[in-house]
């Protein structure tokens, strides 16, 4: 298949899916709470599709694949609808005049059926083709690296970083990133026995000027037997919370300077990441939408008043304070959460075009 059509079918498979599962979340949890829907769009623009079901939802299929939203009856309220909307209103259907807790369900079922869907789709992986896992073996020394210097082998496997006893891969990458240019010793188990090697840990800054530590090896990936139904969901659960732990603490980073923002990628990144792990198969494909479903997720989670995390705040406030936030407050929020949505869009697609070298070919032409 030319790498073009891969990469769009790809993206448009794995964003399609994450998509659909977190508005689907929105529609049955309104359904659930008897909120009438009027409106499930897959994508935003002029309709390519669409058609009526038995309760009167217009389902979409737009052309612009960027994400989609449910429309609940009444969702605009009082103070926001027109003559005309309030009119129409099915008594007892409209979503203003549910209960605060109620509308706070329907707005957190699109989140959380995205970490369901990863723990769906990790516990499918881990059933049919087993957890991959990646040991702390050495399975090969990066030239020139820290590693090599100090002696490292392949095969080898690393106990100890200083004083500490390492259990995991994840642990050794936490403590050589935190500690560049460290003086300290590695405990490997070569032959039956530990070595122990002084090494200086490498240093590499990036274009912002943060440093991080790197040792110089890649470690040994395996697959493990396909597990049991609830042993696999069981995992699947904690892979899920793992990635969660991982990627707020991706975040954290990058807010206190440790990683550069320009790590930040954008939806030309996914689709060029879509089509490049499309090519390994249907495991590393199921893989990767898992992590992407987990990512959209969290960001719907963040405090920003046009995601659905703002909306909670809202609610969480509406509930303490016994009367809903004024007009003029969510006005304002929204504009503001915008502004910050769009530049945050703007940024991470400069990102993109940057890391394909858009600009690089740009000044080669004029050079």
């Amino acid at each position: 298949m030319p790498e073009l059509l891969r990469t769009l079918l790809a993206f448009a498979l794995v964003l399609g899916v994450l998509v659909f599962i977190h508005e689907l979340g929105h529609y049955l949890a309104a359904r659930w709470r008897g909120v009438h829907v009027e409106v499930f769009s897959i994508g935003f623009g002029r309709p390519l599709l669409r058609w009526h079901d038995r309760v009167g939802t217009e389902w979409r299929l737009c052309p612009i694949p960027l994400g989609g939203y449910v429309k609940p009856h009444g969702f605009e309220g009082p103070d926001e609808a027109t003559p005309e909307q309030m009119a129409a209103w099915l008594p007892g259907r409209t979503f203003h005049d549910k209960p605060v807790l109620s509308r706070a369900i329907v707005i957190a079922a699109g989140p959380i059926f995205n970490f369901l869907l990863a723990i769906v789709l990790f516990a499918g992986l881990f059933m049919f083709a087993g957890r991959p896992e990646v040991r702390n073996v050495v399975g090969q020394v990066v030239a020139g690296g820290a590693a090599e210097a100090a002696g490292v082998k392949p095969d080898d496997v690393i106990v100890r970083i200083g004083d500490h006893t390492v259990s995991d891969v994840a642990d050794i990458q936490a403590r050589i990133i935190a500690e560049p240019g460290a003086h300290t010793e590695l405990g490997v188990r070569r032959g039956g026995q530990v070595v122990t090697l002084p090494v200086t840990v490498g240093t590499v800054t990036d274009k912002s000027g943060a440093r991080t530590g790197q040792l110089g090896v890649m470690f040994t990936a395996t697959v493990g037997k396909p597990m049991l139904p609830m042993e696999a969901v069981g995992a699947a659960v904690l892979e899920t919370w793992r990635l969660i732990i991982q990627t707020l603490g991706g975040l954290w980073q990058m807010l206190i300077g440790q990683h550069s923002a320009k790590d930040l990628g954008g939806p030309l990144r996914i689709a060029q990441m879509s089509g490049q792990v499309a090519q390994y198969g249907v495991a590393s494909l199921v893989s990767f939408m898992a992590l992407l479903s987990v990512n959209l997720g969290l960001i719907n989670l963040f405090p920003i008043p046009v995601l659905d995390g703002g909306r909670l705040v809202f609610y969480g406030l509406e509930a303490l304070l016994g009367r809903p936030v004024s007009r003029r407050v969510r006005d304002i929020s929204f504009q503001a959460g915008f502004a910050v949505i769009a530049g945050l869009f703007l940024f991470s697609t400069f990102n993109d075009l940057s890391h394909f070298g858009l600009f690089r070919w740009v000044a080669s032409l004029n050079g």
